[in-house]
């Protein structure tokens, strides 16, 4: 199927609501701004951060970043992700992956969303493989607390497709820590693997990945603001704003956008 243009691309995030007005309320955003500038470890997905970052600066950010509204007196009701910027990123992707291919480079792929962004993430895996690029996995198995949520709230790291997640011990979880990535970065180091030339992750699998300094394509969703920090300051190679809470093939379109525009067809 032929993939999107970059203009049919723009109005299938909007009409969708992948970008545009989208489902996370302006409330959860700003709340959320505000717990990482308090230095909440939860909103930070393990990035360290060289300055200061007020409540200002981050909505600030985020405004030019990712497209929410900048006006700090508007405080509920419906916000906003730019879809120009999520394609803007995308094509980022697009030249990273195609420079990934021509090197074959080592890659490493996982989610705190499993149930959404998996297949996305797995899609371009797939296609890296196919021109040559080797997948670099570790640390199955390992396993921490994560308090706050409902029982059972040990989480797991397992490798399903070559893909990271972690589950409960059954089902994949949504999660937002590091730990998981510190672990196999740690792992690789001990025992002389090589480490990823290249991850593509969210949440604190690509928080941890760029804190490190391995090259890392990040995606977060508006009430996310870690990662487009993280970019600013240089540690991701990318930051794609886009709501990350959607089915599977929803995704699709951007996946077919980026493989095309890579060259990788």
């Amino acid at each position: 199927m032929k993939p999107p243009s970059r203009a049919e691309l723009i109005d299938y995030l909007v009409t969708t609501g992948i970008a545009g007005q989208v489902a996370t309320p302006r409330q959860n955003n700003l709340k959320h701004y505000r717990r990482l500038v308090e230095g909440d470890p939860y909103h930070q997905f393990g990035l360290t951060f060289q300055r200061k970052w007020t409540f200002s600066d981050v909505l600030a950010l985020m405004a030019q970043r990712c497209g929410v509204v900048a006006d700090e007196d508007y405080v509920q009701g419906i916000d906003t992700i730019d879809p120009d910027r999520t394609v803007d990123a995308l094509e980022v992707v697009a030249e990273r992956l195609a420079q990934a291919a021509r090197d074959r480079e080592r890659i490493m792929v996982a989610t705190g969303h499993p149930n959404n962004l998996a297949e996305l993430y797995r899609a371009w895996k797939d296609v890296l493989v196919d021109h040559g690029c080797t997948v670099v996995t570790a640390a199955a198995g390992y396993s921490y607390d994560a308090p706050g949520g409902p029982p059972p709230t040990r989480r797991t790291l397992v490798w399903r497709d070559d893909v990271g997640m972690v589950t409960d011990g059954t089902e994949p979880q949504h999660s937002h820590h590091p730990f998981a990535m510190r672990a196999v970065l740690a792992q690789l180091s001990e025992t002389g693997g090589p480490w990823p030339q290249l991850v593509i992750a969210d949440h604190g699998f690509a928080g941890a990945a760029g804190e490190a300094g391995v090259p890392t394509i990040g995606f977060a969703d508006s009430n996310d603001p870690a990662l487009f920090l993280g970019e600013h300051e240089g540690k991701l190679h990318v930051t794609v704003p886009l709501d990350d809470g959607y089915v599977p093939d929803e995704y699709r379109p951007l996946s077919d956008y980026v493989i095309y525009r890579a060259g990788l067809a």
